[in-house]
């Protein structure tokens, strides 16, 4: 049998039921050895590996030695599965491990002058303040990368299991002004690695976060002209404004965009949206809602999101959520549905300051075609990460509480899920769902994104 280095064996999690690794015997407590005598270094090659029709994948049995050791008897030897597997390429094993990543996960090496989690408040979880970039993220997760510390061998790696999208955060296209943004000396040296993605055909997205005076203005301008030579492989590029916590001691003095601030980047964007469509059929660079809100201007029409490839950046969140809600309000008035057929009930709905204007003019919608139904909308101040913070996403459960305590809150208090964790019931500052029910003596809805969602909680569906 080949050799397996201690740091390739991969012990197994969970087996989900009814799966090819449940009918085989494979359990929770087991480790992945190998696959088709590959040894597996982290997900990459799992996924990569297991794509193939025939498979032999090893096995190493736990071992159950504590009852024997309680007897003082040595505990069992480790067996050795080998199995041979017939599936569809598209099959999964229905096996979870204990990392995500099959592997430790990799901390960023920048000491980017914009970093969120350097803003972060003291006393919170250690794994908040875990700075990440790692490009098997990206992948999984659609978490995004700077590349910076990326080595050719996990290009390499992208390029023969043809990962993606691979999510960029350029910041900038000038390689002395990425050095300094990102405080790392070899910040600027990912250009060719780019190139060598999109040779390779990888898709890719970008980000830019835009820090005022550093590089929008004609920085700006000579990034979202130099992106053209990636096209098509990259297929999007959001434009996202810089967002600064009250814990900024020590770290370099930014500025919030203005209102008049946020027009002139808009009108950027715009014009070059209008060059990329002209040219290649795609509008390439997108500005986030919030350049919009904090604008003041209408979201842009649907056809302009080109498929809305960002959402999970803030772009296109509000436009897609707009039609979402007349899309189910018109079905509902098809279906005969009306204030008659429908309970009548109370809900306060909590957002980010940002988003409170659009959400209140949402339900006004909802409210014209259910008027027996009552919702109000709470605008919930950022006072734990500071009042420049504005988005609904990094609400927490002290400022819910601190807020809403002694209020009327009617018969549910909605929250939309991008306050939680991801697939927690925990807010940023550690505080349950539960904890925020008990304080406010009032029950907790969390709503999905979608206008469905919303609409279904206003009227008293509560699926969340």
């Amino acid at each position: 049998m080949m050799s397996v280095t201690r740091d390739h064996f991969h012990k197994i999690r969970s087996v989900a039921p009814g799966s090819i690794a449940e009918e085989l015997g494979i359990e929770p407590g087991d480790s992945l050895l190998s696959v088709n005598g590959n040894e597996v270094e982290d997900v990459f090659d799992y996924r990569y590996l297991i794509r193939e029709e025939s498979l032999t994948v090893i096995v190493r049995k736990k071992v159950h030695s504590e009852s024997f050791l309680k007897m003082g008897l040595p505990g069992e030897e480790p067996e050795d599965w080998e199995l041979e597997i017939e599936k569809d390429p598209t099959e999964d094993l229905g096996i979870e491990f204990e990392s995500g990543l099959m592997d430790e996960y990799r901390s960023c090496r920048n000491k980017c002058i914009f970093c969120f989690i350097d803003q972060m408040p003291p006393g919170m979880r250690e794994t908040l303040y875990f700075h990440d970039d790692d490009a098997r993220l990206s992948f999984l997760q659609g978490n995004y990368i700077t590349l910076t510390n990326m080595s050719d061998h996990e290009i390499d790696r992208i390029i023969r299991y043809h990962l993606e999208p691979i999510n960029i955060s350029f910041h900038t296209m000038n390689p002395q002004l990425r050095c300094r943004m990102l405080n790392n000396r070899f910040a600027g040296d990912v250009f060719p690695k780019i190139r060598r993605l999109k040779d390779a055909g990888i898709e890719m997205n970008g980000q830019i976060v835009l820090v005022k005076g550093i590089n929008d203005g004609k920085e700006l301008e000579y990034s979202l002209a130099k992106m053209e030579q990636y096209l098509p492989q990259l297929q999007s590029v959001s434009v996202v404004p810089v967002g600064l916590t009250r814990y900024r001691e020590h770290l370099p003095k930014l500025e919030s965009f203005t209102r008049q601030e946020a027009e002139t980047v808009i009108r950027q964007i715009t014009r070059w949206q209008d060059y990329y469509m002209e040219k290649y059929g795609i509008h390439l660079v997108h500005a986030s809602d919030e350049w919009y809100l904090l604008a003041g201007i209408e979201m842009p029409a649907q056809e302009r999101y080109d498929g809305y490839l960002q959402l999970e950046n803030g772009v296109g969140m509000v436009r897609l959520l707009t039609q979402e809600v007349r899309a189910e309000l018109a079905r509902r008035s098809r279906m005969g549905e009306n204030a008659c057929s429908m309970p009548s009930g109370r809900v306060t709905i909590a957002t980010g300051m940002l988003a409170a204007p659009v959400l209140k003019g949402l339900v006004s919608e909802i409210l014209s075609v259910f008027p027996g139904v009552q919702a109000q909308v709470a605008a919930i101040r950022n006072d734990f990460f500071g009042e420049k913070i504005t988005v609904s996403g990094l609400i927490t459960g002290q400022d819910l509480t601190a807020q809403l305590s002694g209020r009327d809150l009617g018969d549910a208090l909605l929250i939309p899920v991008n306050m939680l964790r991801s697939e927690e019931q925990v807010f940023l500052d550690d505080m349950t769902v539960d904890q925020v029910q008990d304080r406010l003596k009032s029950r907790v809805v969390v709503v999905q994104p979608d206008g469905k969602s919303l609409v279904d909680a206003v009227t008293g569906i509560y699926t969340g």
